[in-house]
């Protein structure tokens, strides 16, 4: 099973980074997986520890792929990182080992703390949408942009009869994202 929560890391320097990302749990140990080149592997392979923060607020997934990354933070307990101060839970991990693959290696962590802040309510059915899209937004550079926009298209209904105000805001930033991908409008080449 494939979690998608927001993964926190340091900067060398210093700087929080936040990333959405899919994670697994196996055994006593949680999975990350991003994709290369990632400012999140770098980070996590030169500060060996992050943070895997559990949102419900899918404007920060959202924000995160469409330059919107001003979110509260605070100190975490046992590493040197930063959590989203909104999180429902967070898990604190460090980095053990390695699995490496040129396109997206498998950094195995072991969690150190967890605590839990706030209760689940459950997700709806907006919230669900807006995490697909999120997904797509994520890889527009290796997805046909046909199938994008058709699975926007049956996405969109979901949102259109359920998105409060999060998440209307969070469809919104992710569709300029796609609009802006395929007008070349963010410096990428665009539709060919």
């Amino acid at each position: 099973m494939i979690q998608e929560v927001i993964i926190t890391t340091r900067h060398p320097d210093g700087r929080a980074h936040m990333a959405p990302m899919g994670i697994r749990h196996t055994g006593q140990h949680i999975i990350i997986a991003p994709f290369r080149p990632s400012t999140t592997l770098d980070n996590l392979l030169a500060g060996r520890s992050a943070v895997v923060n559990y949102t419900d607020d899918v404007r920060i997934f959202a924000g995160c792929l469409s330059g919107r990354t001003d979110w509260p933070l605070v100190d975490a307990q046992q590493v040197p990182v930063s959590r989203l101060a909104e999180s429902l839970a967070h898990t604190e991990v460090e980095l053990e080992t390695v699995k490496e693959d040129p396109e997206r290696p498998r950094l195995i962590c072991r969690p150190v703390f967890t605590q839990t802040h706030s209760p689940f309510m459950g997700f709806n059915r907006a919230q669900a949408s807006v995490l697909e899209l999120a997904i797509l937004v994520s890889r527009l550079d290796r997805l046909p942009m046909g199938q994008v926009l058709r699975v926007i298209d049956y996405l969109r209904i979901a949102v259109d009869k359920t998105a409060g105000p999060r998440e209307q805001d969070a469809w919104d930033w992710l569709i300029e994202r796609v609009v802006a991908f395929q007008t070349g409008a963010d410096g990428t080449r665009g539709l060919p």
